[in-house]
């Protein structure tokens, strides 16, 4: 269903509608950050197709407003304030500040023990298990999971409680029976992450675009997802970690989802795409319909001189590769398999062919990185110039930039990783500057950098506890982290700039993905070893069961 009046697709479910005043509960669906991103994330997107299909829900749609502006619905004049349930899909860490100042700016009171009243704050999106500590304070609830695992039957308790007249306590009390469900001061700790199809490695569910908008940072794409977790098992690496087993689509059902939506354009989403065995045969069906396609960052070992060729003519200009650490040495401990022969004959088709724009992403601060480990990569970008340069041949046309995306190390829960320090700002400015000098004698090789102070900050927000909220309330009201964090009085180095000890409890661990803690710990003993990382196989758990999750699930 099309709506003129915005460009927008509803697939699935119908289009918002404006309220309600019978029967139906009034849920606010937050998405805390500017309408463009949440247009282009698939999980947010899958959590409004789920509350709009419920009968007895009215779900409207609230982004981020104007810095002072009170959050008013996108379906209809309504304030956020008019809500009995809010329903907060928190994507990443940086978006605690925004969540904190849409509830104040809203006159909604931030604290729960402030809210002994309705409205009911329900927080889920990866942040619930990842680390929700920060927001314990804040929320009510957490989902902690994959919405398709259970999210209309939190909405559902929530209504008949709304419904019957009964005092919030006594809804979250029957919230916290629900699987996935985490009630601060009530819920038995650890909770299980739900996920979608339990230990299966069929994605039967794949997330797809709800919205398709040339509002959307990913503008008129019809995203879906193709795979979810990844095989690889890379130790730095959240998603690799706390989706497991990894699960693919079919190419039947992501089939039925392009002829349903009919879009111009398709976006594929996912960790290893190429490792998907349709991957080539959903592109050719996508070409002979003559629908555009875009692919997440692909593995080079993936990509054939006859595959590349085929993408070229199909219209593709981007390629994305993935080289992360700067030396072998560091792959192999990150657990990163890349063979970068293979990855230098990319290079070279992808300038035979024109490719316009080839991205490589880089990641710095890596625990126990030397001197050597960025000459190697000196030495490694001195390659990819001679690669480029075969490409180009006698004629001298071929790739016209490469892009190097730098980011410094982000050290995760549930990853390995969690025991690391993180590096000191100063250190991953300085090592940024290198890999920008390194770089500046070759024409046409860009660099694009995040800066070291976001990623300090992204590291406290994702491994702090719940004293944390303390910072966001700050920022909130200064309008800057740079500000709150002159007037917080807590330890950042406290947090980050120290190695965990083997039995240190984390306050992350109030969640169970599944996952053993003794499998990480085995690790991150790995890493310091350099050891290379372990495959998920391909049948799942049922042949393995070396991290710990079927007996904690099955």
């Amino acid at each position: 269903m099309t709506s003129a009046a915005d460009d927008i697709i509803f697939l699935g479910a119908s289009a918002p509608q404006p309220p309600d005043p019978g029967g139906r509960l009034p849920t606010a669906l937050v998405f805390p950050a500017e309408e463009p991103l949440a247009l282009s994330t698939l999980g947010w997107q899958a959590a409004w197709r789920i509350l709009a299909a419920l009968p007895g829900v009215r779900v409207e749609r609230f982004f981020l407003p104007k810095r002072g502006a009170r959050p008013v619905s996108a379906d209809s004049p309504t304030p956020l304030s008019d809500f009995a349930l809010l329903a907060a899909s928190v994507n990443f860490e940086e978006d605690f500040k925004a969540l904190a100042e849409m509830l104040l700016a809203a006159d909604i009171p931030l604290r729960r023990a402030q809210r002994p009243d309705w409205p009911l704050v329900l927080v889920g999106g990866p942040v619930a298990f990842l680390n929700p500590a920060p927001l314990l304070p804040l929320a009510d609830a957490f989902f902690v999971g994959e919405a398709e695992a259970g999210m209309a039957a939190a909405a559902e308790r929530v209504r008949e409680g709304w419904l019957a007249g009964e005092g919030k306590d006594a809804v979250l009390a029957g919230l916290a029976a629900l699987p996935g469900v985490l009630v601060p001061g009530v819920s038995k700790t650890p909770v299980r992450r739900v996920a979608a199809g339990g230990l299966s490695t069929d994605l039967a569910a794949p997330c797809y675009s709800t919205f398709v908008s040339s509002r959307a940072t990913f503008r008129d794409m019809f995203l879906i997802e193709v795979n979810r977790g990844c095989p690889y098992g890379c130790r730095f690496c959240a998603a690799g970690s706390i989706y497991r087993p990894p699960r693919r689509a079919s190419l039947s059902r992501l089939k039925e989802l392009v002829e349903a939506a009919r879009p111009q354009k398709v976006g594929l989403v996912g960790t290893a795409l190429t490792d998907w065995p349709d991957l080539r045969a959903f592109l050719a069906w996508l070409k002979e319909r003559k629908t555009k396609f875009s692919l997440s960052s692909v593995r080079a070992d993936g990509l054939s001189e006859d595959f590349l060729t085929f993408l070229r003519d199909a219209g593709a200009r981007t390629l994305t590769l993935a080289l992360e650490a700067p030396s072998e040495r560091l792959r192999r401990a990150a657990g990163k398999r890349l063979d970068v022969e293979k990855l230098l004959g990319v290079v070279e088709n992808v300038s035979r062919l024109q490719f316009n724009k080839l991205k490589l992403y880089l990641i710095v601060g890596w625990p126990g990185e030397t001197d050597a480990d960025y000459a190697e990569f000196g030495g490694f970008l001195k390659l990819l110039a001679e690669a480029r340069e075969r490409g180009r041949g006698r004629k001298g046309k071929g790739l016209e930039v490469a892009v190097l995306s730098v980011a410094p190390l982000v050290p995760k829960p549930f990853t390995p990783l969690q025991w690391a320090a993180m590096r000191p700002e100063a250190e991953l400015a300085a090592r940024m500057e290198e890999v920008k000098a390194l770089c500046r004698p070759y024409k046409g090789l860009r660099v694009e950098g995040e800066s070291a102070f976001a990623a300090r900050l992204q590291g406290l927000l994702a491994r702090g506890g719940e004293d944390i909220l303390d910072l966001v309330e700050l920022a909130a009201a200064e309008g800057s982290w740079r500000a709150a964090l002159k007037r917080w009085e807590g330890d950042p180095a406290a947090i980050l700039d120290r190695e965990r000890g083997k039995d240190e409890a984390f306050p992350w661990e109030i969640v169970d993905t599944g996952v053993a803690r003794a499998h990480l710990w085995r690790e991150w003993q790995a890493y310091r070893q350099g050891r290379e990382g372990l495959l998920c196989p391909g049948d799942g758990c049922a042949s393995c069961g070396r991290c710990g999750l079927p007996a904690r699930r099955g």
